[in-house]
């Protein structure tokens, strides 16, 4: 009994220390959110990516659509990540993997519903850090 009580007081003092020294300054800027990292690589040529559309729906979301061509069966094109910043919404072309059936000529289609996109006006479509499309939202 006496031995526990000892460990439990031990371990009170203990939890009031500030941990390795460290400022609350510190601690804050630890705290902060990383920027998102986005593709770097671009997987298709120019040729590779076409018919690129965007549209605002009833919700208000925008919708960006387009096809994008992958020589090698086993993957396919995708619209993976998007960012909001204001009027502007960024989504990333990449690749992923085909765990299905092939697409006609290995041309596929690809479409993303932008979440928190009820204010934007103009979207890009990116493939690492080239721009694919530029496209302006008709409200």
């Amino acid at each position: 009994m006496k031995r526990s009580i000892i460990m439990l007081a031990a371990a009170a003092a203990l939890t009031g220390c500030n941990q390795g020294g460290e400022s609350n300054s510190t601690n804050a800027a630890a705290a902060k959110p990383a920027k998102p990292r986005h593709p770097t690589y671009c997987f298709f040529k120019d040729a590779e990516t076409r018919s690129w559309s965007a549209s605002a729906g009833r919700d208000g979301l925008v919708t960006v659509k387009g096809k994008g061509h992958v020589k090698d069966p086993r993957y396919r094109a995708q619209l993976g990540e998007s960012e909001v910043a204001g009027t502007k919404a960024t989504l990333w072309l990449t690749i992923g993997e085909n765990r299905g059936y092939a697409s006609p000529d290995n041309w596929w289609d690809v479409s993303l519903s932008v979440p928190g996109s009820a204010s934007v006006t103009n979207v890009a479509v990116m493939c690492g850090k080239k721009t694919v499309a530029e496209l302006k939202i008709r409200r």
